[in-house]
């Protein structure tokens, strides 16, 4: 034979060779599982250990003997199951839920044992199958839930559905890759009633906030049109005012000359009445520093003196009259002396108050004030001294009795040596016994059995307590010039008979 013959065949033997290999050789593809059945076939389940009576290949090829094996293929795509169940909420209201289930074989030997025994030859029937299965779970779930819980929580609702139905899906081989609730509807209504609340408040907000930018609006509009009248009216007022300064300045020019005129008269005016004012200061100050304070300082001169004197009188009278109070208590027989001279120490007070008050009078209008004090003055030392006086006096009685009376006696000895002569003017002849002690005698009986010796007794004893009565008034708060009046006058004297 020929060697073209014996290549050809050759390639028919390895043609015939290859296609039967093909024919025995199976491939798995990346989204399928072989199922292999027949002689030879059976395999161990890695994940539960467990024999099978077929076999599972999955990624890879095998050898099926025709004949003797039969091999089947599984898909291991996703799958969509749409689900629409019509189901009864935990209030007795009707809804209409519908979702999708995206499920497939699982990948792992088990699950796609579970599924080949299942839905090998009925893969078709696998979703009808599947909307079942979610259908049941799904009225079993909604059945214990409310519609606010199926719109407002639906993934608790998946999450549910999918526990639920974990267990018969690993049984069917099957996992659940997603379970979407697409839409729930009820036929009353309710879904609706509730989202009608929201809805209004929502629009009501709407409103309100469509209001606002429409005030807001209506707003800038009336300031854009106000702002635009006030810079119309602003450059019209400046015009004014420009005009008005033209015209101004038109009209002063005009005025230059009378205004001149007029602004030099009012100076020349101004300048006169500024020296005629400076003129009359002048005059002012003259006759401040020419007569006014030599008048002030003669007034208070003269004012000085007089209160100088005055005061000095007055010191040495009232020391006069100390010094004869205090000889008067030492000595009864300067009484009188120290009388006269308190007499005359008045009657010298009052000469020199009389004086001061010519004085005070020939001073100025600006001099009275201080004349009206002095006098004040010297009558309150008058009455001060009076009063002390009248207080030493009765303090004296309080203390001694016997010297007052005393001093009293001696006041008035000449009237009783007087009146005890008087006793004897009808005598013509009188014989003494005993010289002078006879005389002395004599005159004292007189003095004391002759009723004018007892009425002139009698007299200073109502003196004394005249003057007791008096100086208990004084402390009582009489008035002083009463107290005065009736201590001064001495008792009267009845003339010598």
């Amino acid at each position: 034979m020929e060697w073209y013959v014996l290549l050809g065949i050759a390639a028919g033997a390895i043609l015939v060779v290859a296609l039967l290999f093909r024919t025995i050789w199976k491939v798995a593809e990346p989204n399928e599982a072989l199922i292999i059945s027949g002689l030879w076939a059976r395999s161990k389940n890695a994940d539960t250990a467990e024999s099978l009576i077929f076999k599972i290949v999955t990624g890879t090829g095998t050898l099926v003997l025709p004949g003797f094996q039969t091999s089947r293929r599984l898909l291991l795509d996703s799958r969509a199951a749409t689900l629409q169940v019509g189901c009864v909420t935990k209030q007795g209201i009707p809804v209409q839920v519908r979702g999708v289930v995206i499920y497939k074989v699982g990948d792992d030997f088990a699950s796609i044992a579970n599924a080949a025994r299942r839905f090998l030859d009925q893969q078709d029937t696998m979703d009808a199958k599947i909307h079942e299965l979610f259908a049941g779970h799904l009225r079993s779930i909604i059945g214990n839930l409310t519609v606010e819980d199926l719109v407002l929580n639906r993934e608790r609702l998946t999450s549910e559905i999918r526990g639920s139905s974990a267990d018969e899906m690993s049984k069917l081989g099957l996992v659940v890759d997603s379970l979407q609730i697409q839409e729930i509807d009820d036929t009353t209504g309710y879904i609706a009633n509730l989202g009608k609340p929201h809805a209004a408040a929502i629009a009501a907000l709407a409103r309100a906030a469509e209001a606002q930018r429409d005030q807001e609006a209506t707003l800038a509009e009336q300031a854009a049109n106000a702002e635009k009248a006030a810079a119309v009216r602003a450059s019209q007022i400046r015009q004014a005012e420009y005009q008005a300064e033209v015209d101004q300045a038109a009209a002063t020019s005009k005025q230059a000359g009378p205004l001149a005129d007029a602004s030099a008269k009012q100076d020349v005016i101004r300048a006169e009445t500024e020296a005629a004012q400076l003129a009359a200061n002048l005059a002012e100050q003259k006759l401040q520093s020419e007569v006014r304070k030599p008048a002030d300082a003669r007034a208070y001169e003269t004012r000085t003196i007089a209160e100088a004197d005055r005061d000095a009188r007055i010191s040495a009278a009232q020391a006069q009259a100390q010094e004869t109070e205090l000889r008067a208590q030492a000595d009864a027989t300067q009484v009188k002396t120290a009388a006269t001279a308190q007499a005359e120490a008045t009657r010298m007070r009052g000469e020199a108050e009389a004086s001061a008050t010519r004085a005070t009078g020939e001073a100025e209008a600006d001099a009275s004030k201080a004349q009206g004090l002095a006098l004040a003055e010297a009558a309150r030392a008058k009455g001060l001294a009076e009063a002390e006086a009248i207080k030493a006096r009765a303090a004296a009685l309080a203390e001694n009795q016997d010297a007052v009376v005393a001093q009293q006696l001696a006041e008035k000895w000449p009237e009783i040596v007087k009146a005890g002569a008087g006793a004897f003017s009808n005598v013509d002849h009188m014989i003494v016994m005993n010289g002078a002690d006879g005389v002395s005698d004599l005159l004292t009986k007189a003095l004391t059995m002759g009723g004018t010796g007892l009425g002139l007794a009698k007299q200073m004893l109502d003196a004394m307590s005249t003057t007791k009565d008096k100086d208990k008034a004084v402390e009582n708060g009489k008035p002083t010039e009463a107290i005065l009046s009736s201590t001064i006058d001495p008792p009267a004297v009845p003339p010598a008979s």
